[in-house]
């Protein structure tokens, strides 16, 4: 199976490290708007509400992990990299008082990975809510 999403061992470290320290119900969202730079946040529940104008990607470190639809269509292509950078990213996300602040990368799908991208979600049931 081919992930929209995926998270390096710094990043899983550090939402261990959230989820010790907050409690283990986190979500991810990234809007792409302008005063989150673009940057996955961290939430604890309630502090952000998804709906129609957000898409479910998966789930990293147990946690689920959702993208502005407007943001996806660019990113639709692509397979996301959370990855964890030193310093405080200028953001709302949980991991600010850290030092650190989580990092999008990417890397484009192959032609065989969007193709199972296609077929597995023409097998959905629909998008996470």
């Amino acid at each position: 199976m081919v992930d929209k999403v995926v998270a390096t061992p710094a990043a899983l470290e550090l939402v261990a490290f959230l989820k010790t320290k907050y409690g283990p119900d986190l979500m991810f969202h990234q809007s792409g708007g302008c005063c989150d730079n673009s940057a996955a946040n961290c939430f604890l529940p309630g502090e952000i509400t998804m709906g129609a104008g957000d898409v479910y990607l998966g789930d990293i470190g147990g946690c689920p992990f959702y993208i502005g639809k407007g943001q996806y269509e660019y990113w639709q292509h692509t397979q996301l990299i959370i990855d964890v950078i030193e310093g405080h990213g200028g953001t709302f996300s949980l991991e600010g008082p850290e030092g650190k602040a989580f990092h999008t990368r990417s890397r484009v799908f192959t032609t065989a990975e969007l193709n199972e991208l296609v077929l597995s979600e023409m097998a959905s049931p629909g998008p996470r809510g």
